[in-house]
């Protein structure tokens, strides 16, 4: 179609139509590129993000220098997990390798949480304190959101009295939040198991026919090969 103009969505489209669709893996490195950016500067400390400060020996090199690009004020790219803040990954593109950089407390918090529990935690400081708070006390701050995650909602007259309404309400949030977030999904939870052969129904239960199994049909690769899409 000569002289129209397609959109990357209807190029593929045709291509789809024409060659097929072929699904492949991610590999590692696609998965990071699929994370979101962040532009910073490599310090003699390390990389900071939200008072947070990861730092490894894998950046020695890079400590106070530019890394060359103009338009990002000779900042390194950083891509990171907004669901899990104890890594972030820093593209070295002189050498086009990635670089896996653990957050220094990394091992004051075992359970993995996300960017959603650190800003709480540290809002919830500066509100108390209404001073600048520091990198270990929202880390001890989630430790303890953490701790109401696992251990789940609070009964009514065991809530402390002492804190706001307000305050408890965002914090029962965002610790469910954590704790969905801290659950894996997949493998997903399996069915429970199928009563046995001789064993009675349960009184009440609905005597509804089983329907009939339909098997799915043995794809051929070969065969599919010939059809026309």
């Amino acid at each position: 179609m000569p002289g129209r103009t397609f959109s990357p969505n209807e190029k593929y489209a045709a291509l789809v139509e024409t060659a097929g669709y072929l699904p492949l893996a991610l590999s590692a490195e696609d998965y990071l590129k699929l994370l979101p950016t962040r532009w910073q500067a490599v310090n003699s400390y390390g990389i900071k993000i939200k008072h947070r400060i990861y730092d490894c020996d894998e950046i020695d090199g890079l400590r106070r220098e530019k890394s060359g690009p103009a338009d990002h004020k000779d900042r390194w790219e950083v891509r990171h997990d907004p669901y899990d803040v104890r890594v972030v990954w820093l593209h070295d593109h002189r050498e086009d390798t990635w670089i896996t950089v653990p957050w220094r407390l990394l091992s004051s918090q075992p359970v993995p949480f996300g960017e959603m529990a650190w800003d709480h935690s540290a809002r919830d400081l500066r509100e108390q304190q209404g001073t600048t708070v520091t990198e270990e006390a929202i880390s001890e701050a989630v430790g303890d959101l953490l701790e109401r995650a696992g251990a789940g909602p609070v009964e009514a007259e065991e809530a402390p009295p002492v804190r706001k309404k307000s305050r408890n309400r965002r914090s029962e949030r965002a610790a469910a939040r954590t704790r969905a977030a801290a659950d894996p999904s997949w493998p997903r939870p399996a069915p429970p198991p199928a009563p046995a052969p001789d064993e009675e129904p349960d009184e009440g239960a609905d005597d509804e026919e089983v329907a009939d199994v339909v098997p799915l049909r043995v794809f051929d690769a070969r065969k599919e090969a010939k059809k026309w899409w």
